[in-house]
């Protein structure tokens, strides 16, 4: 089974516009699953409003990203658009985002979701039209429900951010460094 999922890099100013979630506490582009019936450019529009009031609107693709495990088992299949904010106001979805805030490429957080350090390097050094594949061994020995995976977190006793570094910490997660734009954004 695959997971389909959509992200937007709204750069302002030449800040990025990024997401603390509440479920880890990690960082990340406004995004989420596509839904039955969406494109992926819908579902990045449909996710970025839902969770930072923005209206956006599309400029380009910047790359396609699959992921071969997963904690629940699956593929994951997801792309980043560049986008520009048409209107709304900045405001987090309250049951999902805890923070959302621009930050410039040298004051990008550290504790960030997987795959998504690699998403923001590509989006703020003007990248377009990227296939980018990681064959990870799977965080967990058996695919698990939202509900085990937020059992297992609430039980370790470990902060939510230090236990999603545990288990989540993937190559390609590192610090940050920007290279020179190839496409200005």
């Amino acid at each position: 089974m695959i997971n389909m999922g959509a992200c937007t890099a709204v750069i302002d100013d030449g800040k990025i516009l990024l997401t603390k979630r509440e479920d880890f506490e990690v960082w990340c582009l406004p995004g989420g699953a596509v839904e039955d019936g969406e494109s992926m450019a819908q579902a990045a529009v449909r996710e970025t409003l839902e969770e930072t009031g923005l209206h956006v609107e599309l400029s380009y693709l910047i790359g396609l990203y699959h992921r071969q495990h997963s904690w629940n088992g699956r593929a994951i299949h997801a792309s980043c658009f560049a986008a520009r904010s048409v209107g709304g106001q900045l405001q987090g979805q309250v049951e999902e985002v805890l923070e959302l805030r621009y930050f410039a490429p040298d004051e990008i957080p550290s504790a960030l979701l997987s795959g998504h350090g690699q998403r923001i390097r590509d989006a703020l050094s003007g990248a377009c039209g990227l296939a980018r594949s990681h064959n990870t061994p799977p965080p967990f020995d058996k695919p698990l429900t939202r509900q085990e995976l937020y059992a297992m977190r609430d039980q370790s006793g470990l902060p939510k951010a230090e236990f999603y570094a545990q288990h989540f910490a993937q190559p390609g997660d590192e610090p940050l460094e920007i290279t020179k734009p190839r496409h200005s954004p």
